[in-house]
């Protein structure tokens, strides 16, 4: 129950993110804004996601899980009935910069609820399940907001979408607690010299930068797909029709629903293996674009389709990051340093979204009607040099990690290599 409360919550979290996407031409005519006026209600909500993770990390370490749930909900639920209400510009990119600070605050939270309330066999498929819940959040945002805009009009649309997280916060307070009520769940010191000590603690681990760089480098490109570039780019450069742009968008979706429960059984039984298959997701990653990128004209669709399921695995694969952090992290700090990983994908995200937009506005002259294939190709292979910048760092810090556990604890590597049946061990 503590875990279903809690991923109730999390799929509210997407749920808020998203839906804007099935309200952005009646947001437009709402606020009288531009198109690009439009992208920055989500922009700025990145931002605010990314830039808050290791803040919240820090605090969450230690007020608990509990508190920083009920915290975000608040932000996200004040957010959105101002979003509801608010009739200019200004005062909606507040209500979404709320919404943002309150996402936040939501999955690193019910990861380290995670950690107390399941077996470490358990933890990286409950945590595949996790992600994979949040999708739930954005297909209601696809479908039923797109039904309530409709029939009932914008401000009781969002005004019940923030209705729903007052009816949570109450579930919340009465299910969720920290831990069983026979373990502690620890918490760190609150001084400034301790929270200083604490971050430098997890950045020293090499598992922590091995979780950060594998976040950053399985995730962003699918999300740069689904998030901003991939529909111009199918309909233009590939030259697909709309539907079949949104039927391939939606196969990345469900691969990684798919895959994301076998990833977790694997990192369960195999932990001294994860890197390795973190970097097989990405070399699928990169060789399924480089075959449509150097395909004369547009790919044909069964290689298109390949493309959507090796990114989609992208999205499941970068919870492993999250898994490194429990293997090399005191549960004091698994907060921050959870906070550090999860800034990986939403940073190289906001790198690539920028750099495509960069190259296609340089390769396209002023005027034109619409991108050319050949610069949407250009465009797309800025993603080579995160996925260099990453493989390099994976590899780099998977040797580290493994000789600094070898020497620290060799008992517990030796655990880990041979694969245990309790799964990877924690570090308290």
């Amino acid at each position: 129950m503590v875990w279903g409360a809690a991923l109730a919550v999390y799929v509210l979290a997407v749920f808020h993110r998203t839906s804007l996407s099935v309200a952005g031409l009646v947001a437009i005519e709402r606020f009288d804004i531009s198109a690009a006026q439009l992208a920055m209600f989500s922009m700025l909500q990145l931002l605010v996601y990314a830039a808050m993770q290791i803040p919240v990390g820090v605090l969450l370490d230690r007020i608990g899980s509990r508190r920083m749930l009920f915290i975000g909900l608040s932000l996200m639920t004040t957010g959105q009935f101002s979003f509801a209400v608010v009739d200019s510009y200004a005062p909606a990119l507040g209500a979404r910069v709320l919404i943002g600070m309150g996402d936040a605050m939501v999955f690193v939270s019910v990861l380290r609820l995670i950690v107390f309330w399941f077996p470490p066999v358990r933890i990286p498929l409950v945590t595949q399940l996790t992600g994979i819940s949040g999708q739930v959040g954005a297909i209601a945002a696809a479908v039923p907001m797109a039904a309530a805009l409709s029939g009932f009009g914008w401000e009781r649309a969002f005004g019940a979408a923030g209705g729903i997280g007052l009816l949570l916060g109450v579930v919340l307070f009465v299910v969720v607690r920290d831990a069983p009520g026979d373990v502690a769940a620890q918490t760190a010191g609150s001084s400034l010299a301790d929270v200083r000590s604490d971050l430098r603690s997890s950045w020293a681990e090499p598992g922590t930068k091995l979780g950060l760089w594998t976040h950053f480098t399985t995730q962003f490109s699918v999300t740069v797909f689904t998030l901003l570039w991939g529909f111009p780019y199918l309909t233009e450069a590939e030259d697909v029709s709309v539907t079949t742009a949104g039927v391939l968008i939606t196969i990345s979706t469900v691969s990684a629903v798919a895959a994301g429960p076998f990833l977790g059984i694997f990192v369960g039984r195999r932990p001294y293996h994860r890197s390795t298959l973190v970097l097989s997701i990405i070399a699928g990653i990169v060789t399924s674009w480089t075959a449509v990128l150097v395909w004369p004209g547009p790919a044909p669709l069964w290689l298109l389709v390949v493309l959507m399921v090796s990114m989609g695995i992208g999205g499941p694969a970068s919870m492993v990051g999250f898994d490194f952090v429990r293997s090399f992290n005191p549960s004091s700090r698994l907060g921050g340093a959870t906070g550090i990983v999860n800034q990986g994908g939403f940073v190289a995200t906001l790198l690539i979204i920028v750099a495509i937009g960069l190259v296609l506005d340089v390769l396209t002259p002023a005027g034109a009607a619409g991108y050319s294939s050949g610069a949407f190709t250009a465009a797309m292979c800025t993603q080579y040099v995160a996925w260099t910048v990453g493989i390099v760092q994976i590899v780099r810090y998977r040797g580290q990690a493994r000789r600094h556990m070898a020497e620290t604890d060799p008992e517990g590597f030796a655990v880990i290599r041979s694969g245990p049946r309790g799964g990877p061990p924690t570090f308290d």
